[in-house]
């Protein structure tokens, strides 16, 4: 094979410009590349909808990769053991604890949620919300680059039947629907904030609390801990795994 420089930039070019086109209006756009993202996408893909991801890092994952301090380990708990064995990660088992290497299970996540069909848009940042009739109806998207290099540059809109907050810690889409005068469906109509770290109520608490936060805006993961004010948990992500999971059916049963 005789290669050509400027025919791969053409086919890098037409690929990713047909990539673009295509999630421009979808079923659901996930702000943020997490686990509950990657599994809220994998199961909304294989329900038969069309399904985004916008993540602004270059790695999807979120804080899945680095396990704790930076020893690739990760706990699942074992009423989520069933997650891990779909998602093809190898484990073992201690007690009632999945003990699984964190760069082989967020690989998995982000084969599996790719494999069915979800897009994954990387290095996409979200910049502001779509908004009609006081419903969010899709995210305002632009590249990382420019939002890091504080340049004024307009960005693209994309349309959506649901969104879902999944941005973690920073609660980035939470906050642009506050930024725009609206309240949250929150004990305080505002963002509560994370509570300290309780990793058994934290567990717990993300995956009761994970739902819709705003007409057209659903949340999951460690968004819900900060939008609730749940406690954070450390490198345990069973919570993570079946929050991704809930949003996914709370989704598919109002979009149909």
């Amino acid at each position: 094979m005789k290669i050509d420089e400027i025919r791969t930039s053409r086919l890098i070019l037409d690929g990713y410009a047909k990539k673009l086109d295509d999630v421009l209006s979808v079923d659901v756009a996930i702000a943020g590349g997490g686990p509950s993202a990657l599994i809220a996408a994998y199961d909304l893909a294989r329900a038969g909808k069309k399904v985004a991801i916008f993540e602004k890092r270059l790695s999807p994952g979120g804080g899945m990769w680095g396990g704790a301090m930076g020893f690739n380990e990760i706990m699942v708990e074992k009423d989520a053991e069933d997650i891990v064995e779909e998602m093809g990660i190898r484990y073992r088992v201690d007690g009632d604890a999945i003990m699984a290497d964190s760069v082989e299970a967020t690989g998995a996540l982000i084969y599996r949620a790719v494999n069915a069909g979800a897009s994954l848009m990387n290095m996409v940042n979200v910049e502001d919300v779509a908004m009609r009739d006081g419903r969010v109806f899709g995210l305002v998207i632009n590249w990382t680059m420019i939002e890091t290099s504080h340049l004024l540059v307009d960005p693209l809109a994309v349309e959506a039947k649901a969104v879902v907050e999944a941005t973690g810690h920073d609660c980035v889409v939470a906050n642009l629907v506050l930024k725009r005068g609206f309240k949250l469906d929150t004990p305080t109509g505002d963002i509560v904030g994370e509570g300290a770290m309780w990793a058994e109520q934290g567990e717990r608490f993300v995956v009761e609390s994970t739902g819709c936060i705003f007409p057209g805006l659903y949340v999951s993961g460690m968004a819900v801990c900060g939008v609730f004010g749940g406690p954070r948990m450390g490198p345990i992500f069973g919570g993570m795994l079946k929050s991704g999971r809930k949003v996914a059916r709370m989704i598919i049963e109002e979009i149909g």
